[in-house]
């Protein structure tokens, strides 16, 4: 049955409010279900509440004598979707109003028409002053958890606010181009035949930044591996490593395959790469990567921190140890991070990070070089987890990263979100004595 635009985003906002389930999970089924010239509408509705939430709850609050009962949550959602629109998107005042109310009815809860209808309205009115209000409070100006403010404006002190703004801006559309194929200059030039504006990027020599996204079809040679679609922290990765041709490379933790593809990119597909994931689904989005790249490696699914269950051979030259973390990041991509996420997972990530670490140092050769990643921005999985391994095992050595971009930390180096334009990145270089 085909859904309207506004009861499809409703249901992909309840079941990651209320279920638990991540955005990606839950918007695909939802967009099958309404028309192509919709599904714009539906991804802008879902994306835009579930990064504002918070703070649309809190202005909507000023405007209701009492909250709603937990059974009623589809009411209050579509209440602080019908305010993201008022105060996010053009649509006319009136029809953001009245398609709203309507997902009462829709609903089957009459009695929530007028609430809707009278909220909304009432809104219209008097949204700058309660704005004003609320934003007090840094936190839900930032629709972001007290925990997780709290952690961030202890981490990053005078620089909080500018970071925030960015976990919050919209994320451009970035690519990386395969440079053994084709020169960026070219690549760019590709695009602009095809109407697509782009803008190199001034530091990282593989990114073009489009001025508007696209849907991957329209990227030319992106089936033949020209190009890949990947933030520009995120290229920062490969180049660390300087894999040459011939080395025997392990990518942990690889899914969904973005720097496998451009370890083997950078040293023309000679290497002998292993790509380790513990989902074996997500690890065949490394598979259609390399195809689409027309590469080799071998891949296995398997637990990263447990080797003895499938390594085999001599060390690696090369380890890239792209943790699981808390991605926090990389919360202008996924506002869900910001629902999803809890204060006590930190400390599961962290002493998973630690272990992943200690059980993949003993695979790199002497004298290679282990680049340890995560997307977050919590020092506690970043520079404390580097330190107190450097601490405790004498065959590390850090090497330092000398680059313009990020900030140099006690261990490693530190790329917030939205400088460079990118993610929030934590990039550390490990050799072994």
């Amino acid at each position: 049955m085909s859904l309207s635009a506004r009861e499809a985003a409703l249901g992909v906002i309840l079941r990651v409010l209320r279920d638990g389930v991540s955005l990606s999970e839950a918007l695909p089924p939802r967009l099958d279900q309404v028309g192509a010239r919709d599904r714009g509408l539906v991804q802008a509705l879902s994306y835009g509440t579930l990064r504002w939430h918070r703070r649309l709850e809190a202005m909507l609050a000023q405007w209701m004598d009492k909250p709603l009962r937990g059974r009623d949550q589809d009411v209050a959602c579509a209440l602080a979707m019908g305010l993201f629109e008022l105060l996010h998107m053009n649509t006319p005042d009136y029809a953001a109003i009245q398609q709203t109310a309507d997902l009462g009815r829709r609903l089957r809860k009459k009695w929530a028409v007028g609430l809707i209808n009278g909220v909304l309205r009432r809104a219209q009115r008097e949204m700058d002053e309660t704005a004003r209000l609320v934003d007090q409070d840094p936190a839900v100006r930032h629709a972001l958890p007290d925990w997780l403010y709290r952690r961030l404006a202890s981490a990053h002190g005078e620089d909080t606010e500018a970071l925030c703004q960015a976990l919050n801006a919209h994320p451009p559309m970035t690519l990386r181009v395969n440079t053994a194929r084709v020169s960026r200059d070219d690549y760019q030039g590709a695009l602009a035949d095809q109407g697509l504006a782009s803008q190199p990027h001034p530091r990282v020599e593989t990114a073009l930044t489009l001025a508007q996204p696209v849907a991957v079809e329209r990227l030319p040679g992106f089936e033949q591996g020209m190009v890949s679609v990947q933030d520009v922290a995120a290229q920062l990765a490969a180049p660390l490593l300087a894999c040459a041709p011939g080395m025997r490379v392990l990518d942990a933790c690889a899914a969904p395959g973005g720097k496998t593809l451009h370890l083997l990119e950078q040293a023309g597909g000679d290497l002998d790469l292993t790509a380790v994931d513990a989902d074996p689904a997500r690890l065949e989005r490394v598979r259609e990567n390399l195809r689409r790249g027309g590469y080799e490696a071998r891949l296995i699914a398997a637990d990263a921190g447990a080797p003895e269950a499938w390594h085999q051979g001599p060390g690696y030259d090369r380890i890239l140890l792209d943790a699981p973390c808390s991605a926090t990041g990389v919360i202008r991509r996924h506002p869900d991070i910001k629902h999803l996420r809890r204060e006590e997972d930190i400390r599961a990530l962290q002493a998973q990070q630690a272990r992943l670490l200690r059980a993949l140092w003993p695979l790199l050769a002497p004298g290679g070089m282990l680049l340890y990643v995560t997307c977050s921005l919590m020092p506690e999985e970043n520079v404390m987890t580097v330190a107190r391994f450097l601490a405790e095992e004498p065959t590390a050595r850090e090497r330092p990263i000398e680059a313009a971009w990020g900030v140099s930390v006690e261990a490693g180096r530190q790329l917030r979100a939205g400088e460079q334009g990118g993610d929030g990145f934590y990039y550390a270089l490990l050799s072994r004595s």
